[in-house]
Formats: structure tokens, C-alpha cells, sequence
């Protein structure tokens, strides 16, 4: 499939064809639901942390003997049911929510997804992105011109797909709202989930080629 390239004015600059095994790929929602919920659930941050009565200060003490004081017996003031004792099923920083997904299963959902982008306007490739200075500025107009051709809403969120360091464009589109720089080779699903429009330049597309294509087990036309 073929589709056209851009200068940073918004101009048409060639058409370039794009690898069928990658943006010719066949839709499966399933698929990538199952692997944008593992992205998540691997870049969840355990936070919550409760003490239970073996982490919580004090306790070394039996509050009173065991018997003869016509109370309950205890043998530490830090067991859950007294004030200041530990917590008996609290959340805890052990708990993990990694999921593992097949690299082959993760792969195929970015094809399709890098596929859905291209079936609905929603890709577009530029001859070069080149920046002089890092000025917010000038990365913004370069996006909003980009996003007019496609007859995008100025603001739309956009992912930037680098073929390699451009620490100009970088500082310059951290600022932007709704707006990410990665790098070709770390694209992902969620990551293209989250934003509307994908713009890279056309050495991306043979990174990206190049980083997950090879040794590609399944077919362009697999039916899922």
C-alpha cells in the first residue's frame, strides 16, 4: 500500500510504499484489548502499603499474664484488633499484577493497530523532521499543519515515532499537551491506544521494519 509524504510545511512532497506485513493486517480487537490491558497492568505502580503486626513498632511486651485478671488473654499489643496494631488484610506492596503476553501475540496486535491507523487517516509520514532550535513553537505549527491534512481538530493528541535521538525535537514537544515522543523501535500498542494520530518520519517506517518484522511467523492474510 502506498501513501504519501510531507514536508514539515504540510506539503506533498512523494508517495512511498509501505510493508504489507505490518500495515496490511487484518483487525482483531480481542487481540489487542488482551495486550493493551497486560501494558497496563505491567506499568501499574504497587503504592498502597499497610503494616501488618509483625512490621508495626512496640509488642515485644505480653500486656498483662495470662491468667487470673478475669480479661481476655493477649500477647502483644500490636495483634489487629488493638488500636495501633498492625493491619490484618491490608493491601501490601507484594502484590503483583504482571501479566506476560507472547512476543509474537504483541507484535501482531502493533501491526494491527499500525494498520487501523493507516485505514482510518489517522498516519502520517513526513520526508524528515528536523527542528533547528528546541522551540515549542515550531514542533506546534509543524503538528498543526500536519493534523489539517487529514482534516484533524487542532489539539487532537499525537504520537511522535523518532527513528533515532532528536534531542530538539524532544524538548521541544514535551510542553505540548496531549503530544508524545518515543522512539520508533519502543512503539506500542497502548501507547498508540492513547493517542489519535501517529507522525514519524519515513526512516521510522524501515526501523520499525527492521526491529519487529524480522523473522515474522505469520501471514499478511491470516484470518484471526
Amino acid at each position: 500500500m502506498k501513501i504519501s509524504t510531507y514536508n514539515q510545511q504540510a506539503e506533498k512532497q512523494n508517495s512511498i510504499s509501505l510493508p504489507k506485513e505490518i500495515f496490511e493486517i487484518s483487525l482483531n480487537s480481542d487481540l489487542i484489548h488482551q495486550v493493551a490491558v497486560s501494558q497496563t497492568a505491567n506499568r501499574r505502580k504497587v503504592i498502597a502499603h499497610t503494616k501488618d503486626r509483625g512490621e508495626v513498632s512496640g509488642g515485644g511486651r505480653k500486656p498483662w499474664r495470662q491468667k487470673g485478671t478475669g480479661r481476655a488473654r493477649h500477647g502483644s499489643r500490636r495483634s489487629p484488633i488493638w488500636k495501633g496494631g498492625g493491619v490484618a488484610f491490608g493491601p501490601t506492596k507484594e502484590r503483583n499484577f504482571k501479566k506476560i503476553i507472547p512476543k509474537k501475540i504483541r507484535r501482531k496486535a502493533l501491526f494491527m493497530v499500525l494498520s487501523q491507523k493507516l485505514k482510518d487517516n489517522e498516519l502520517i509520514v513526513l520526508n524528515e523532521l528536523k527542528i533547528e532550535n528546541p522551540k515549542t513553537k515550531e514542533i506546534a505549527e509543524v503538528i498543526n499543519r500536519q493534523l489539517l491534512i487529514v482534516k484533524g481538530k487542532i489539539g487532537e493528541s499525537v504520537l511522535i515515532a523518532l527513528p533515532d535521538v532528536n534531542k530538539n525535537v524532544i524538548l521541544s514537544a514535551r510542553n505540548i499537551p496531549k503530544t508524545t515522543v518515543i522512539f520508533a523501535k519502543d512503539l506500542n500498542v497502548l501507547d498508540l491506544l492513547n493517542h489519535k494520530y501517529l507522525i514519524m518520519p519515513e526512516q521510522s517506517i524501515e526501523i520499525i521494519k527492521t526491529t519487529f518484522a524480522a523473522n515474522k511467523s505469520f501471514s499478511p492474510k491470516e484470518k484471526n
